[in-house]
């Protein structure tokens, strides 16, 4: 199903119409980029609720990928111009922090330790996406065209945002800023906590 401006939108749909389809967008956005394996947690889009079934959750799949950094988005009550950043998006980032740590620890969520997922300690830091405190920046000039089509992949989610988006000026404009401050063309900045 295709829709488009002036038919029926995302808005229209119900929750398990749309899950779905959104995630099929956030598969195809990820193979432009490299991605592989994109797993969903379920948590329902648009009332996600910080707390413990949500970082063990995530703990799980730390101890099961067993990485040394996680990259993660804007856990702060606003975005760097002030306009204030989603709950979804404040509470997955502020989880993603506190299962960075909970996943090393067996006391925490002992449960984990019956599916045979041992702690696993070893996250580093995480790093934040879209933090309006960046402290870091990694330049991406030579991967911005699959940025820009990676996001291009979000197609009934960006034909139903409530203002116009054009994800090549977006990414461009945004990746300009923080590549000015780095001394390179586009660059993505972020907030580096260490764990």
């Amino acid at each position: 199903m295709l829709i488009t401006r002036g038919e029926a939108g995302i808005d229209s749909m119900t929750p398990e119409e749309a899950a779905p389809l959104r995630e099929e967008e956030e598969r195809a956005s990820a193979r432009v980029v490299g991605v592989d394996v994109v797993e969903f947690l379920d948590h329902r889009d648009g009332v996600i609720e910080y707390g413990l079934p949500l970082r063990r959750d995530i703990s799980r799949e730390i101890r099961k990928r067993k990485p040394d950094v996680l990259v993660t988005g804007n856990h702060h009550l606003q975005w760097s111009r002030g306009n204030l950043n989603m709950a979804d998006h404040r509470w997955a980032g502020l989880a993603v922090l506190d299962a960075a740590r909970d996943a090393g620890n067996r006391w925490i969520f002992p449960e984990l330790l019956e599916e045979g997922l041992e702690p696993w300690g070893k996250v580093g830091m995480v790093m934040i996406a879209g933090s309006p405190n960046p402290t870091h920046g990694v330049d991406v000039t030579d991967f911005i065209e699959r940025g820009i089509q990676s996001l291009k992949e979000h197609k009934v989610y960006i034909e139903n945002l409530s203002q116009q988006v054009d994800p090549d000026e977006m990414l461009r404009w945004n990746a300009s800023i923080i590549g000015e401050r780095m001394g390179c063309e586009y660059a993505i900045g972020f907030e580096v906590v260490r764990i």
